[in-house]
């Protein structure tokens, strides 16, 4: 019962969401420089957000991410 009203409310949602950008949604003249400049951030974004996947788990697996043990014993120096 809890999976069908989460479906029906999600599925409203969805519904009134698309309604607002459809009916909200004018159809602006952008230059061929705006559509570059989109186009550039987009895919920059999602290089750097990849980019920032790799390295979390390259460190992950690598052991970086492992916890450090100091020595605290006064014989140590």
């Amino acid at each position: 019962m809890k999976a069908f009203l989460l479906t029906i409310t999600l599925g409203g949602l969805l519904a009134v969401v698309l309604f607002g950008v459809l009916t909200g949604w004018d159809a602006s003249a952008m230059s061929i420089h705006g559509w570059i400049a989109l186009a550039l951030g987009t895919f920059l974004s999602l290089a750097v957000g990849g980019g920032l996947m790799a390295l979390v788990f390259y460190s992950a697996r690598k052991g970086y991410d492992d916890r450090i043990e100091i020595d605290r014993s006064p014989d140590s120096d």
